[in-house]
Formats: structure tokens, sequence, C-alpha cells
């Protein structure tokens, strides 16, 4: 048990931060993160060693993510009365004409450039557990990341007229 407790202790913050740049929410975040890793406990026997525990935690988060989507998702199905957030996210930023068009741009990227660049800049994941996450090379996460950067620069120059 003590030793689950130090994987929680080092991990928690990297499973809080991939939960919260996929969800924006920090609420939800913090509580998918206690899910995360009750399920971790509950599972730990599954690991196999093949992946970082990080790797294996965050994949475990993606799907907690996942399942409470689609919770919530029939949850508003149920409700129709249930109010849709504010189309505004960014009210709270001085620039938010600006933010607004980098976070239209940035859903416009295809996948996988728009996850590796979310984990990258708003999960905070270095490119080995991006990999991981993926399950590819660290490479791979490096030249897509990259290439995810270079689109969305060039959709922004586009979008200014420059």
């Amino acid at each position: 048990m003590e030793e689950f407790q130090e994987v929680f202790e080092k991990y928690a913050p990297v499973v809080y931060r991939f939960l919260l740049s996929h969800c924006q929410d920090p609420e939800l975040a913090d509580e998918l993160t206690g899910e995360t890793f009750y399920q971790a406990y509950l599972h730990i026997g599954s690991f196999r060693g093949k992946c970082r525990i990080e790797t294996w935690l965050c994949q475990i988060a993606r799907n907690a993510l996942s399942k409470e989507r689609k919770r919530r998702g029939r949850l508003a199905e149920l409700d129709p009365e249930a109010e849709s957030p504010s189309p505004d996210l960014f009210s709270r930023f001085a620039d938010r004409e600006q933010a607004l068009l980098i976070h239209r741009q940035l859903h416009a990227l295809p996948e996988p450039y728009r996850e590796v660049f979310t984990l990258r800049v708003f999960g905070d994941l270095s490119f080995k557990d991006i990999a991981g996450i993926f399950e590819k090379t660290e490479s791979w996460a490096k030249v897509t990341y990259y290439r995810a950067k270079d689109k969305l620069i060039k959709k922004m120059e586009v979008e200014n007229g420059d």
C-alpha cells in the first residue's frame, strides 16, 4: 500500500494535467484523477510493465474521461432544459478574440496533431510520455508536435491575412 501511495504522490500531478488539458475543467480533472488512481489500484495486477507507469495511468485517465463524457451526454439527452455552456470560454482573457481564434484553429487541426499539441502545451507532458500514450516512438511525438505547431501557425497567418 505504501508503494502505491508513492506512485500516487509522484504521478497524480501528471495525470491531473493530462486530464485538465482534455476537459478544461479543474473540478472534473480532479475528480477523474481520483477515479484514475482508484481504477489503477483495482487493476494493478494487469500492469505488465511494457510501458512507463505514467503512460499506463494516462491511458486509464483517457478511458475515465471518455466514460464521463458518455455519461454526461446521456444525462443531457434526458434533461432538455439543461443550459449549454457559454460559447465565450475565453472572456477572462485580455485578448479574447485572439484566444478564440487560436482555440478555433487548434480544434480544426486533424488528429493526431491536435491531441499531441494539446498534450504537449496544455498537458505539459514530455515527448516520451506522449509517445507512450500513442504507443509510438519519441521521434514520432516530436515530429507530430512540430508539424502541428507549423500547421497552427500557417492557419493563423491565413486567418490574419499575413
